[in-house]
């Protein structure tokens, strides 16, 4: 029995630790925050029970606190991996010290894993580092909330004139308070000021002022304030590139994210997963596939088409060497799929230039002859009956399942940011879980890597606004790059 505080970072999904992943691929119980990013939630197993703990403003925040305590005990001594997921750190302004007393008490094991702090995220990501060579060589975390029911004060003064960086945290309804107490202290009115609202995330803000101007600011919780010389720097970064300022989510399974992930990120967009469906073994476990790549090995088969990367995957890995497919000719549907035989040292004898089923039963040469096809469990007859038009004989095995992800905590949070944001859909079964997991929700854009999934989007009520030509993650992108400077493609 285990519960682990994980820090969840300030916003930006992709700032949780490795170690923070991990633990929540494998958690029983989630128990997570007010301001946790939702797609955090999606990384932890569709069966793990997930349970809001978020204060509310107007609660008895010490009573909620103990009975966050008293619920990770119940589910550690029922013997559950538990993963407290705390915004930032635990240990900073977090009350996971208090998390860990009430479970060292208990007699429940307990490991802390360290976040990322918004007191230097938040400035980070609007262009400020809160320590500078010449401007300043220390810097003070404190809490904003001046009149802390709980006892130990900040002594304002004191920080005043210390010097250095003042970063405050939760501390926009006090922050007239704590402006003049700076003053007073002996900061100068004309002190430089940040304000960063949502730092990381893709609704951040900023606003520079100065101790004199920061009541003025209208800006809410969460914010981070940056007090110092350093303020006055302006090292921008966050927004930029082709994609700088929007949102884009990545709805393949999270196995196959990587690419259009990396790809969108190098862009400037802001990146969420939301993995609508996963990739699973087929009924039979693979059994058929199997068969098959023996076949192929013993030299039955004169082709092998895929047209996916997981194809190709699971079918080399159902022999113990890829070299073991012998004189069998293999052919790939596109640039990724042939990628993926190059990963595993195949170079593919055929890649068609139009990177479809139907460019690639053009490409094909007529049979009469014998072709493997493993692909999904189900899949277009387009190239099966293609082929077999060609004259060749064409045995189709499952190679995989597409299941779709279910409903999550998460999702209705997740509506309005849908509803605003770009969504990339990479298949046809990303398109279907889609509409059935938000039904009547429309994004803001809708981003199709071909023409296949592009119809079934439309067939979905959906109105396709950019189309890869190439159909890749790089195509994607590129099509939501051409879109953004106005002269994207887009369909009727």
């Amino acid at each position: 029995m285990t519960v682990y505080l994980v820090g969840a970072g300030p916003g930006d999904p992709g700032l949780l630790t490795r170690r923070g992943a991990a633990l929540l691929a494998r958690a029983d119980v989630v128990v997570f925050d007010r301001l946790v990013a939702p797609e955090l939630l999606s990384m932890a197993p569709a069966d793990a029970l997930r349970v809001d703990v978020g204060k509310r403003p107007g609660e008895d925040v010490a009573q909620r606190q103990r009975d966050i305590n008293a619920l990770l005990v119940e589910h550690g001594l029922a013997g559950r991996t538990v993963v407290r997921l705390k915004g930032g750190d635990p240990f900073v302004f977090g009350r996971g010290g208090e998390e860990a007393m009430a479970l060292r008490d208990a007699g429940v094991a307990f490991e802390v894993v360290p976040g990322v702090t918004s007191a230097f995220a938040a400035p980070a990501y609007a262009g400020v580092p809160v320590t500078h060579r010449g401007l300043a060589t220390s810097v003070t975390v404190v809490t904003g909330n001046v009149r802390d029911p709980e006892g130990g004060g900040v002594d304002w003064g004191a920080l005043a004139r210390a010097g250095g960086t003042v970063v405050v945290l939760m501390g926009m309804e006090h922050r007239a308070e704590i402006a003049a107490r700076l003053m007073a202290g002996g900061r100068a009115p004309d002190t430089p000021v940040l304000v960063v609202h949502q730092g990381s995330t893709p609704a951040q803000r900023s606003v520079r002022t100065t101790l004199a101007g920061l009541d003025a600011v209208e800006l809410g919780p969460p914010s981070t304030i940056v007090v110092g010389e350093v303020a006055g720097l302006e090292l921008d970064w966050f927004g930029r590139g082709p994609l700088g300022g929007d949102t884009v989510f990545v709805t393949r399974a999270a196995t196959q994210a990587s690419p259009l992930v990396d790809a969108l990120a190098a862009a400037g967009a802001q990146v969420r997963d939301l993995p609508l469906i996963a990739i699973a073994d087929p009924p039979d476990g693979g059994e058929a596939l199997r068969r098959a790549a023996g076949a192929v090995c013993a030299g039955a088969y004169d082709w092998v088409v895929c047209t996916s990367a997981n194809a190709v995957e699971r079918l080399v890995g159902a022999v113990r060497d890829g070299r073991e497919l012998g004189a069998t000719r293999l052919a790939a549907v596109g640039p990724a799929t042939a990628a993926a035989f190059e990963s595993c040292h195949l170079v593919p004898d055929l890649v068609p230039a139009e990177a479809s089923a139907e460019g690639l039963v053009r490409a094909m040469p007529d049979g009469p002859g014998r072709v493997l096809y493993p692909g999904a469990l189900t899949v277009r007859p387009t190239l099966a009956a293609g082929l077999r038009a060609k004259g060749w004989e064409v045995d189709h095995v499952a190679a995989y399942e597409t299941v779709t992800r279910g409903p999550d905590e998460a999702d209705t949070a997740l509506r309005g940011a849908l509803a605003e944001s770009t969504v990339t859909f990479t298949s046809p079964s990303t398109v279907r879980a889609f509409v059935e997991r938000f039904p009547g929700l429309v994004p803001g854009v809708v981003a199709c890597i071909g023409p296949v999934t592009a119809e079934a989007a439309a067939d979905a009520g959906l109105a396709v606004d950019a189309v890869a030509d190439e159909h890749s993650a790089a195509g994607l992108v590129t099509a939501l790059e051409a879109r953004r400077r106005g002269r994207g493609p887009v369909p009727a």
